[in-house]
């Protein structure tokens, strides 16, 4: 059994797969080209918004962003502590100081209570200047954007939707990626809109963000690639991703999408009285990068996944340790917050196989695994 089924997928996908590259061989444009453009306006009609900019990854998207707004050192910029590392890790890079945001034990996105506690910190400590909030769609679910922007307005910040797991998620009917003044998302193999590779996206309406952030990309680029009005990188999405997210977008919009919720639904029915399981509260839409359990104790979780493991079931922990307590952010010592929800999901989380090609049979199957090893006390 696959955690995340990117074989079964390319099978089912593979006549219409193999045509895409081939064609984009025997062009022989592997930078740039057709692929590239329409799959951008592809993604911004799908999304609604009026750009849409693919590059090289995810992090690479969020740093593109900050780097047109021109973040750096002095400024404060709020990220959720229980996420994956690139969300904080761009902002030590541009030069600014990421502070560390708690998150809710139910949808495991950042606590709109707790973001506005650590912005007033910052305001009376007088040190930093606060400027972004990063909300990240964890796990496929939507912050909960209706009171990011509320804050956001209050205290005159940007925000920038890190929707690098939420691709085809949604809240009130708007789509991830639409949210704040910009939005990013990734390609990696394993998102919800993965390729075979490494890509990703930003998205806007500010058009003049969108016009540096085309700069950026390409080493600065003025009216063409050998002007260079800006100090910029080299983060392009290549031609043979673009014509395989085609592909595969195409089956996300027409079935996967759906196809992984009616997962998730049978965990939650097969599940629910025996664990913790991820609820999706009203209005939200969930396009379920990760299914994670929350277990009663590290103790247990660690022994359940030893369990699942000697019955070939595969499993995962996202994440064993909070962006606050990891090396790489020791030199802010003290200025450190506390973040007690995220330490504890960090001790008690578990994600099972999910995908849009796991069959009834195997979630029955994994399902029957969990429930007969908890009543029987093996973990």
């Amino acid at each position: 059994m696959e955690f995340r089924d990117l074989k079964q997928q390319y099978q089912v996908l593979k006549e219409e797969m193999d045509q895409a590259v081939l064609e984009v061989m025997e062009k022989g444009t592997y930078i740039g080209g057709e692929p590239v453009s329409t799959l951008e306006q592809k993604l911004a009609e799908y999304v609604n918004t009026k750009h849409c900019i693919s590059c090289a990854n995810g992090t690479d998207a969020l740093s593109l962003v900050l780097q047109a707004w021109e973040i750096g050192s002095g400024d404060a910029v709020f990220v959720p502590d229980f996420t994956f590392f690139a969300t904080a890790e761009v902002v030590a890079y541009c030069g600014a100081t990421p502070v560390f945001v708690d998150v809710s034990k139910e949808t495991f996105n950042i606590d709109v209570s707790d973001l506005e506690k650590a912005i007033e910190e910052v305001l009376e400590e007088g040190e930093l200047t606060p400027r972004v909030i990063i909300p990240v769609d964890l796990f496929g679910l939507p912050a909960d954007y209706i009171e990011i922007e509320k804050i956001a307005e209050k205290y005159k910040l940007l925000v920038l939707e890190d929707s690098a797991q939420g691709f085809g998620g949604s809240f009130n009917g708007k789509k991830a990626c639409s949210f704040g003044d910009a939005a990013i998302t990734s390609f990696f193999p394993a998102k919800p809109l993965g390729c075979y590779g490494d890509g990703g996206a930003v998205f806007t309406d500010d058009d003049q963000l969108a016009e540096i952030i085309n700069s950026l990309k390409v080493h600065g680029k003025g009216s063409y690639k050998y002007d260079n009005v800006r100090i910029g990188v080299n983060s392009r999405l290549d031609t043979i991703q673009a014509a395989i997210l085609l592909v595969k977008f195409k089956a996300f919009k027409e079935y996967e999408l759906d196809a992984v919720n009616k997962v998730a639904e049978l965990y939650r029915e097969l599940l629910n009285e025996h664990f913790a399981t991820p609820q999706i509260p009203e209005n939200f839409y969930s396009s379920y990068a990760q299914f994670t359990l929350i277990l009663d104790s590290e103790k247990q979780r660690n022994e359940l996944q030893e369990y699942l493991k000697s019955k070939n079931i595969p499993s995962m922990i996202y994440y064993p340790i909070p962006l606050s307590e990891q090396k790489a952010f020791d030199y802010l010592g003290e200025a450190k917050r506390k973040t007690p929800v995220t330490k504890e999901l960090c001790k008690r989380v578990l994600s099972l196989p999910m995908h849009p090609y796991l069959t009834k049979d195997e979630v029955k199957t994994i399902a029957d695994i969990l429930t007969e090893g908890k009543t029987k006390n093996v973990y």
